[in-house]
């Protein structure tokens, strides 16, 4: 009979060791060649005796000496219709190698480590049929495979049918629940946990907070604050950084920077926490401040760090601070990888400046459907509707297939370049893709159709549209309606927004524009009553520049700027040179019924013309001039700036709410079709 021995091999000196015990017919040649046969030992080796009868089945090798490598645990099974469709699992079955716990652990983590779920129940089908049927640490491990591999049905079942359990298996239920976006499952576990006795640790604990960091309100997160400062986990990092999180993603920010100061020791998880909270916030100096101090404190800033503050550089348009947090990357020796190079690349895409996002899109390590879309996104703020054409016909051609987001950012370049056939055509093309056009885009195709003044076919549209309309489809006619100055029509769009969203003060605006551009000062002053018995209010308009990585911010007739009186100086200066080469001031953007030369100079101190004087001041010549504005920027001050930009030779670039205008030498990007 055959003799079988099974070595756990732990290290090479026990491989040795058995070698020069006289175990020669394991099929190693000689002892000189030891050192080369130890450059491939495995974790676990099955041995058959050298002296086999000839013809017996060899098991893996090509030889009937076997040994069984970690890297080959989930071969598959070399017979045909195999029972158990692994290698290793045929091998005991035969009674080649012995099972153990040891064994049939290493199989379940190999599965787990590589989200194998079919091995991964193939080896618990096979321990139930075993000795180690109810082992307890056994099931544990197959219960946390299930969990973490996202098979969450098998793991219940598991759980269920588990003859006892411990803590450990309520923390791995808890986990996968909460890892998966079942956020619910996981918090009703935890009173069942505690109703048997067990008491929940640190792995316990903070699953509970992100999990309830995923539901409406902070009332399940502030149950499990308290039984952290119960079981005294609440300066525990760990949990101290899941703290951090929950309340930050409630925009809690003073309870999270609470948690945060009384955590013992902190890691970079905690860091995050509360620089993502900041940032989502909008609180993007906060988030700028709590990255440097990260810094000043020795932690080493991961990829979430850099992609809440390429966010917060997004928002507010800072592109010098972006510019330097990327050279910081950079000297990190960090790559562009996965959402920090996306988000770098809609940083710089937003901060205006395309040819940078260009840049970072070709050294990307890998270019994903975000990345395309990015960029798509980036060439249709800036008004470059021919080149997004042309960028989703490339994503098309290389096999790409667009979603939601790629077919919006196509449409809206198409509607801002004024691009009517091609954006038509890619409507009716996502049928072909199967995608089902959301609000976002109908309102893109009224858009498309009211700028090109088609405004009986837009309403048209609005009408035999499957779904009801939205405020922001009537939104997009009204808008159509200021610009081509058809007032009965917008008053019409206008009833139905009141009607939809009665609080929201643009189109109270809008219609207003509409209004005193043809004279009508008493429907003028009725939407001015009515917006202040609603108690709406107009958004301030305010703009700001960036110099020398600060920020400065302006309002119309700004008297608080420390330097106002050069401000003004310079450009009342710059409004006179630009009058003697052909600006004549657009004096119906005035909204007040008031002479002609008062309306001059309401027009004059408006709040981009302000800092466009105050960049002219502080920057070098012939460098770019960038300026952000909270609302759409103003028409009179769009002709001026397209007269100062040929006035002084630069390019000055203005980000408003829909998009970027890039003047120079007197025109825009825009071509004036905004």
């Amino acid at each position: 009979m055959n003799k079988h021995i099974v070595i756990l091999c732990t290290s090479k000196s026990t491989l040795y060791n058995a070698i020069l015990h006289g175990k020669s017919c394991f099929g190693i040649p000689n002892k000189t060649s030891i050192s080369t046969w130890f450059g491939s030992y495995a974790t676990l080796a099955s041995f058959t005796d050298f002296e086999a009868s000839e013809g017996e089945e060899e098991d893996c090798c090509g030889s009937s000496s076997c040994i069984i490598q970690d890297k080959d645990l989930l071969r598959r099974s070399q017979i045909r219709n195999s029972p158990t469709g692994l290698h290793v699992l045929d091998l005991i079955d035969r009674g080649s190698l012995e099972a153990n716990r040891a064994l049939y652990n290493n199989l379940i983590k190999k599965c787990t480590h590589f989200g194998k779920v079919k091995e991964g129940r193939a080896v618990h089908s096979h321990i139930v049929h075993s000795q180690f049927k109810d082992d307890l640490v056994i099931h544990n491990t197959i219960l946390n495979m299930y969990a973490k591999c996202g098979a969450l049905d098998d793991a219940r079942k598991l759980f269920d049918e588990m003859p006892s359990k411990d803590m450990v298996t309520w923390t791995a239920l808890i986990s996968g629940y909460s890892q998966n976006d079942r956020a619910e499952d996981a918090l009703v576990l935890f009173p069942q946990m505690l109703h048997f006795g067990l008491q929940p640790n640190q792995f316990t604990l903070s699953s509970l907070l992100k999990a309830s960091g995923a539901r409406p309100n902070d009332k399940h997160g502030q149950q499990v604050h308290a039984f952290c400062l119960k079981y005294g986990y609440d300066s525990n990092v760990y949990v101290g950084s899941s703290l951090v999180d929950m309340y930050a993603r409630f925009n809690l920010i003073n309870e999270a920077r609470v948690v945060f100061d009384g955590l013992v020791s902190k890691n970079e998880v905690s860091w995050n926490a509360l620089i993502a909270g900041h940032a989502r916030k909008g609180e993007g100096e906060h988030a700028l401040s709590m990255f440097r101090a990260m810094q000043r404190a020795d932690f080493k800033p991961t990829h979430f760090t850099y992609s809440s503050v390429f966010s917060v550089c997004a928002s507010t348009g800072s592109l010098e601070q972006g510019k330097w947090i990327h050279a910081h990357v950079i000297k990190s020796g960090g790559k562009l990888v996965s959402f920090v190079g996306n988000t770098l690349l809609y940083m710089y895409a937003k901060s205006g400046s395309i040819e940078d996002a260009k840049k970072v899109f070709d050294r990307l390590v890998k270019q994903e459907l975000v990345s395309w879309n990015s960029m798509l996104t980036g060439y249709a703020q800036h008004g470059l509707g021919k080149e997004s054409v042309q960028w989703f016909e490339e994503m098309l051609r290389i096999g790409i297939e667009p979603n939601h987001v790629t077919f919006l950012s196509v449409l809206s370049a198409c509607s801002h370049a004024g691009l009517l056939d091609e954006g038509l055509y890619y409507f009716e093309l996502m049928k072909k893709h199967m995608i089902e056009p959301q609000v976002s885009h109908y309102v893109t195709i009224v858009d498309l159709l009211g700028r090109a003044g088609l405004l009986d076919r837009a309403l048209k549209f609005i009408r035999e549209m499957p779904i009801e309309p939205t405020a922001a489809v009537w939104k997009a006619l009204l808008g159509a309606c200021r610009m081509h100055k058809n007032m009965e029509l917008g008053a019409y769009a206008a009833e139905h927004v009141f009607e939809l969203d009665p609080y929201d003060s643009g189109p109270h605006v809008l219609l207003s524009n509409i209004y005193a551009s043809a004279g009508r000062w008493g429907d003028v002053a009725k939407v001015r009553r009515m917006m202040k018995e609603s108690g709406v209010k107009k958004e301030p308009a305010c703009s700001w520049v960036e110099i020398e990585n600060a920020v400065h911010l302006f309002v119309a007739n700004d008297d608080a700027h420390p330097q106002r009186e050069d401000i003004y100086r310079k450009w009342e200066e710059i409004s006179g040179k630009i009058k003697e080469i052909g600006y004549v001031p657009d004096t119906s953007h005035v909204l007040l019924f008031v002479d002609q030369n008062e309306r001059e100079v309401k027009l004059q101190y408006h709040s981009e013309k302000l800092a466009l004087a105050f960049a002219l001041l502080k920057t070098p010549p012939g460098s770019p001039i960038r300026i952000k504005k909270n609302i759409r920027v103003c028409g009179d001050c769009h002709s001026a700036i397209k007269f100062v930009s040929k006035l002084v030779d630069r390019e000055i670039i203005v980000r408003d709410t829909n998009r970027f205008h890039h003047f120079h030498d007197g025109s825009c990007s825009c071509r004036d079709y905004w």
